[in-house]
């Protein structure tokens, strides 16, 4: 998995739609269904390290890029 969409795409596979309107928290819930799909040993150690650091990293991108902005 290389971008959000991809995640998202392999999120539907286990029937599960995300989408709350604030990118933030709808990263946040992927993130979390993701844990829970790897404490389930529904997905293997890498998929979830992966998709993981994609994740944390695009949380982090936005949050800072909201903190500009705020300025």
């Amino acid at each position: 998995m290389k971008t959000v969409y991809e995640i998202q795409q392999f999120l539907k596979q286990f029937g599960t739609v995300i989408y709350i309107g604030d990118r933030v928290a709808d990263l946040e819930l992927m993130e979390d269904e993701l844990t829970e799909l790897y404490h389930a040993q529904l997905i293997d150690v890498k998929e979830y390290q992966t998709a993981k650091l994609l994740l944390r990293h695009e949380i982090q991108f936005l949050k800072e890029k909201n903190q500009r902005e705020d300025r």
